[in-house]
């Protein structure tokens, strides 16, 4: 089976929320069932603080990446308040969208990560989703990059995910993952993860109230 690798890029004050789900999903993935899925951790420093201040250290800084070694980026979103768009709208960043998206490979996004999508140009006409709470600030931001914004938890475009809130974020890595091996394998994981029989608890409450 051949190696596919994943760039999971930190801008300075991501959420680590958003940042876990692509470790632990793909490496579910890896270690369990035998998918030969990488993952890269990246930023502009060696360490990068989140956005409740937790250090990570990553594998490599963005001037030592070759996007021809990956077959996916992921972004995780950030906080404004901590300084997430000093580093999501530099330009090298926004590069290194451009030339993920011109190459066809996958870029996923949760919350505020579709936001430096939309800055790099690559949404364009196309059609995405972002932050939709209070009042929709962030979608109406996205939609002035020219993104044709749905109002949906989770929305693929060709081959681009995006998604609306933190809640989303193991949605938008199970969503990777289908993309990177298949739905069936990526149905496997999910229910081993617990996932599915969440779902169906939910449901089954649901239903009860009703």
């Amino acid at each position: 089976m051949q190696n596919k690798k994943v760039l999971v890029f930190l801008a300075k004050a991501f959420e680590t929320m958003e940042f876990c789900v692509f470790i632990d999903i793909l490496g579910w993935a890896r270690v369990d069932y035998g998918h030969n899925l990488l993952v890269d951790t990246c930023g502009f420093t060696e360490k990068v603080i989140s956005t409740f201040n937790i250090p990570v250290t990553v594998d490599k800084t963005i001037g030592e990446i070759n996007v021809d070694e990956y077959d996916a980026l992921a972004i995780p979103g950030g906080f404004e308040e901590f300084g997430f768009y000093e580093e999501a709208y530099n330009e090298r960043f926004l590069e290194l969208i451009k030339e993920f998206d011109a190459k066809g490979k996958i870029i996923a996004t949760v919350c505020t990560g579709a936001l430096p999508l939309g800055k790099s140009g690559v949404l364009k006409n196309r059609k995405a989703t972002t932050y939709h709470l209070n009042n929709g600030y962030r979608q109406k931001e996205l939609k002035e990059f020219g993104a044709n914004v749905v109002n949906e938890r989770i929305v693929v475009d060709g081959n681009i995910i995006t998604s609306y809130c933190p809640e989303t974020a193991p949605s938008v890595a199970f969503e990777l993952l289908k993309m990177l091996t298949s739905e069936e394998d990526m149905s496997v994981i999910k229910k081993a993860m617990g996932f599915e029989e969440e779902e169906f608890i939910i449901q089954k409450n649901i239903n009860k109230k009703v």
